[in-house]
């Protein structure tokens, strides 16, 4: 039954890219409520299928890379349909939505019999809940990044099209970028911590310097490197977006590492 639903939200998260990204090249409201809707009833499914993972008793503790990547994209759709409907905002699922699906669809790729992630991964399923919604946090940073450097693009080429009226204004998408930092780092920040400690259980240190580990220590400090920036120094606009373009290349090497991994792929 969990792997029906999966293969229909698989399904209506496909169909919902592909309406959004239509969309951007549209001024029809009505396919952006199409495509609002089958995110949303994606989403729905995809709720369903962890329920049923949740309560077909598997241990909590043993976490696996399928199971992390599922709750990423889960939570990511979440945060989307909440920004939408509260701001009326639904072009960003032109940008997050695809995130979603592609997080998805590398579940699917990886044979189900992949062992479990690194010990370290495993043993406190709070660490990888953490990291997953820091992660989150910075998938929407680097969103927000991006549009708002498409958008700055349109207004100093002057192309007001049909993508200039669909993206937010320059001050939104930039509080979004921030406000989406300050969520992130600090799910990030405890994500470590936890993650230490586990390690440190079942391993005897707390930092073995593994690839994965290595990359998540210097993306939290880049992050906080960005965030110090905004905070204190004021950076903004555009310095910033870039920077958090930056930093989601850096989530994304860790998610590599992650993956070869738990594929059983070696790495040095």
């Amino acid at each position: 039954m969990t792997v029906v639903f999966f293969q229909l939200t698989l399904g209506l998260y496909f169909l919902g890219t592909v309406m959004f990204l239509v969309c951007l090249d549209r001024r029809s409201e009505v396919l952006s409520t199409i495509a609002l809707g089958l995110a949303g009833f994606g989403f729905f499914t995809h709720t369903i299928a962890l329920a049923f993972q949740l309560l077909s008793g598997d241990d909590l503790k043993w976490v696996t890379f399928h199971k992390a990547m599922s709750f990423f994209s889960w939570s990511l759709v979440l945060v989307f349909l909440v920004v939408a409907i509260r701001q009326h905002l639904y072009v960003l699922g032109s940008f997050i939505l695809p995130l979603a699906f592609l997080s998805l669809v590398s579940t699917a790729i990886l044979p189900t019999e992949a062992p479990v992630l690194h010990p370290m991964f495993q043993a406190v399923w709070v660490h990888v809940t953490l990291s997953m919604l820091g992660t989150v946090g910075f998938a929407v940073a680097f969103v927000a990044g991006l549009m708002y450097l498409m958008q700055e693009r349109l207004l100093k080429s002057k192309q007001f099209n049909v993508l200039y009226f669909k993206l937010p204004p320059l001050d939104f998408l930039d509080k979004l970028n921030q406000r989406s930092i300050l969520l992130g780092f600090p799910f990030l920040t405890l994500g470590i911590l936890t993650g230490a400690i586990s390690a440190q259980i079942t391993l005897g240190a707390y930092l073995s310097w593994n690839p994965e580990q290595t990359w998540a220590v210097v993306t939290w400090v880049f992050y906080l490197f960005v965030l110090m920036g905004r905070v204190t120094v004021g950076w903004r606009a555009k310095k910033a977006a870039y920077l958090t373009i930056v930093g989601f290349a850096g989530v994304l090497l860790t998610f590599l590492g992650v993956i070869l991994k738990s594929s059983g792929v070696p790495v040095s």
